[in-house]
């Protein structure tokens, strides 16, 4: 009898499957945790259809699996889709790193299905994913960076040479903890953020704790990022608006509402931002930043000084 030949290594195996586009989805999902269905396919993929079909291949591939949470009222959501193992191994080989815990999937897809807040991690992924589908669209355009919430969890993450050493010791109860932070770009500029998700869930005195954050980053940092508030409702942000008016905040806040977006069908690059003391809306491309650092990773040309992009 002839010798029994080896069985292919399934990562092998996978990643002589796997695209550029699948790449991306499975740094995507290791980074901020879980996507729909239609998530995947707004951003990724040329229709509904075609992103099923691949999902459904890269299942079978173990690259990734997926749940569907209950709905309150009856029935369930879409299909929701977190790496299996596989995908860890895939993502952890191709960023350099040690291989991961044989369990690493399953005990995080059973966090993940267990998680109070998996409407807000949602919606926060969302507003990323709608830049990307833009950027899909938009040939000049590019959703460059997106840092999940864990990026800005250990401390000292914010401090840069020549700031407030303080920075480094106040730890997470006095500074902000962002639910994401991106780079957006257009036509060869650029803009670094944060994003801040806000669902009403909370007292708005918890929203404003959170501006008053980021006025203390600014304070003791040598550069400053605008923060997206991206609010429920055109009341809420008029309340907000309110309360931290003549303030005189340094920070660069910038509000627009899901109300606001639906009714528009608008992307997060549209003029849709708001900035406190200030009359009309702006285009994401178009807030004011202060980062050296920044400008240098990614030169850009004519880009606007803070003060002429907060003039227009």
């Amino acid at each position: 009898m002839g010798k029994h030949l080896p069985t292919a290594d399934p990562l092998l195996r996978l990643q002589a499957s796997i695209t550029a586009r699948d790449d991306r989805l499975l740094g995507w999902l290791y980074d901020h945790g879980v996507l729909t269905t239609d998530q995947i396919a707004a951003a990724l993929f040329p229709s509904l259809d075609f992103t099923q079909r691949r999902l459904r291949r890269l299942t079978a591939l173990r690259a990734v699996d997926r749940f569907r949470p209950n709905k309150a009222d009856g029935g369930s959501h879409p299909y929701h889709y977190v790496l299996d193992q596989l995908g860890y191994d895939h993502v952890h080989a191709q960023r350099g790193l040690p291989r991961g815990r044989r369990d690493q999937a399953r005990r995080r897809k059973h966090s993940l299905t267990r998680r109070p807040d998996l409407p807000h991690l949602l919606g926060g992924n969302q507003v990323f994913i709608d830049l990307a589908a833009h950027a899909r669209t938009h040939p000049h355009s590019d959703l460059v960076r997106w840092q999940p919430a864990s990026a800005y969890h250990e401390p000292g993450t914010l401090y840069r040479k020549g700031a407030n050493p303080h920075l480094i010791l106040a730890g997470a109860t006095g500074l902000p903890r962002p639910d994401g932070a991106g780079i957006w770009a257009e036509h060869d500029r650029s803009v670094p953020f944060f994003l801040e998700y806000d669902t009403s869930g909370e007292n708005l005195q918890v929203l404003i704790d959170k501006v008053i954050k980021y006025e203390r980053l600014h304070l003791l940092s040598t550069w400053a990022w605008p923060v997206l508030l991206h609010l429920p409702s055109a009341r809420r942000e008029a309340n907000l608006h309110h309360r931290i008016a003549g303030t005189g905040l340094k920070a660069v806040i910038a509000t627009t509402t899901a109300e606001l977006r639906t009714a528009l069908a608008a992307s997060p690059a549209h003029q849709l931002w708001q900035l406190p003391g200030r009359t009309g809306r702006h285009r994401l491309i178009d807030l004011p930043y202060t980062d050296t650092h920044h400008d240098d990773q990614y030169p850009t040309h004519d880009q606007p000084t803070p003060d002429e992009r907060a003039g227009q």
